[in-house]
């Protein structure tokens, strides 16, 4: 649904509000990088293959693992585009990526999506570095990834800023206003403040 809204030019994030004033029977799912977490990315497969194995594909399983495992290559797209649209390439561009932990406000990075985009940026050439008050140091295509620890002036220095998990800690407002570009994977900053998902 975030590909198909953006591309129709319909904000998600005003369509779940609206839609979570209804009093009963709606369950508001999110859309993010993609998923991550011990087990969640993998479990499912194995209903699949289960399903499978009997003589009944579970397709709606596999759908959805096959739409979850697009969204980092869709945020790579975005980011890409948003560059473009701001005269600079994705080769030499400095890039800063907020949360790399799988969930908000702690420190695990099992199966995160933020490695794959993080190796999809490197491969493109951007100068990757990354804020995650949770995570001390980070390694993709096994290479330390430069932490910075003043995140207003990282987020001022970048081209590009890049919110993956939206940590309680991070104050998206004042954000917006020091990045000069955002995109905001979880529809978590204020509306009209950074490119949402």
């Amino acid at each position: 649904m975030a590909v198909f809204c953006h591309d129709i030019g319909v904000d998600l994030w005003d369509v779940l509000r609206c839609a979570e004033t209804k009093p009963f029977g709606f369950q508001a799912f999110r859309p993010g990088p993609g998923v991550g977490g011990h087990g969640v990315a993998l479990d499912p497969n194995y209903l699949s293959y289960k399903g499978r194995s009997l003589g009944y594909p579970l397709r709606m399983v596999e759908l959805a693992q096959e739409i979850n495992g697009r969204m980092p290559r869709y945020v790579i797209q975005r980011c890409a585009t948003l560059l473009n649209e701001h005269g600079k390439s994705a080769r030499g561009a400095r890039v800063l990526l907020l949360g790399v932990s799988y969930k908000p406000d702690v420190g695990d990075q099992e199966g995160s999506p933020a490695r794959e985009i993080a190796s999809r940026l490197m491969e493109m050439g951007a100068l990757l570095s990354y804020h995650d008050p949770y995570a001390a140091q980070w390694r993709v295509l096994g290479q330390p990834v430069p932490r910075a620890d003043c995140l207003y002036e990282a987020a001022a220095d970048a081209d590009l800023t890049v919110l993956l998990q939206h940590h309680r800690t991070y104050d998206l407002q004042g954000l917006a206003v020091k990045a000069q570009l955002l995109l905001d994977t979880r529809g978590a900053s204020p509306a009209g403040s950074a490119h949402r998902l």
